[in-house]
């Protein structure tokens, strides 16, 4: 994994990223390393010292593999500032939102750094499913704000999504998708329909695992043996689910049952029982499997 060129884009050179969970701390992790300045806020500084401590934790097993260099490493984190105030996204030219999948809460914010950042800043979200349009409708404008999704974990998955919104202009999505190609990743576009490409399709397969799970039809490593066998992907659905958060795969499917009004997308009843339970996967150290401390299922 090697650092990005020094002039990463001509337009750019500050990023902010809103959230320092694991979605947001990979975000700033992969800008950082692409020698972009980074401010990175949350509400608490309890949640900022675990970002950091994701992000450093992340970059010494690419030391360890020899994919970075120690100096690289600690470039990287110098270029990573944190708060607990959104006005310090005042100077940034690029913020990607990385928070949950709370629509009002997304639209809360972008209402806020719509008055917070330079006229010329771009605004993006990391949704994974929730409308670019309805979101973007909370600022005046519009044509600066667009979907760019980061899969997880950010630094390791090599796609990106781009999302334009209804009222995207063509400046803000090719500016963004050279920032983010400059970052090392490849870019997939899709119009603003729930879910957009990926969720579109891998949250139903994850979907269909539960159901197939929950009429007993088979166990949940045999499900996930035969689809990690039969159709050579890295993961099995179910443990894939576990790795996302269970309350993830929840509120995506919900978020695309509502937006498509179509009960093909209705999230299983065993899931949402998982997700009342807080068996929410590996953060939690039980989901549809139990886990040691290490991260190794039992």
């Amino acid at each position: 994994m090697k650092s990005a060129p020094e002039a990463v884009s001509r337009l750019f050179r500050t990023v902010g990223v809103v959230g320092a969970g694991q979605m947001g701390s990979g975000i700033a992790e992969v800008a950082a390393l692409a020698n972009l300045e980074v401010v990175m806020v949350d509400k608490t500084d309890q949640a900022l010292a675990s970002g950091l401590q994701t992000i450093r934790e992340s970059l010494e097993r690419f030391v360890e593999k020899k994919a970075l260099s120690n100096e690289q490493a600690q470039e990287a984190i110098r270029r990573i500032r944190v708060t607990t105030h959104l006005k310090e996204m005042a100077d940034r030219d690029f913020v990607i939102e990385a928070i949950g999948e709370d629509e009002e809460l997304k639209r809360t914010i972008f209402n806020k750094l719509d008055r917070i950042t330079p006229k010329h800043a771009i605004l993006a979200t990391n949704t994974s499913a929730l409308s670019i349009t309805r979101i973007a409708g909370a600022t005046k404008r519009p044509e600066k704000v667009l979907g760019v999704h980061f899969l997880n974990p950010p630094a390791i998955v090599k796609l990106v999504e781009i999302t334009k919104g209804m009222g995207t202009d063509y400046d803000t999505y090719h500016a963004t998708k050279e920032l983010v190609e400059s970052m090392g990743k490849v870019t997939c576009t899709s119009a603003d329909r729930p879910g957009f490409i990926i969720n579109r399709i891998l949250m139903p397969m994850i979907n269909e695992a539960f159901f197939v799970l929950m009429e007993g039809v088979s166990s949940a490593e045999e499900i996930d043996l035969g689809l990690q066998l039969g159709t050579n992907l890295p993961l099995g659905p179910l443990s894939l689910a576990d790795f996302l958060g269970l309350d993830v795969c929840l509120s995506t499917l919900q978020s695309i049952h509502k937006g498509t009004g179509d009960s093909k997308y209705r999230p299983c009843p065993l899931l949402v029982q998982h997700v009342d339970a807080g068996k929410l996967g590996r953060k939690t150290g039980c989901g549809v499997y139990t886990y040691f401390t290490s991260g190794e299922k039992e």
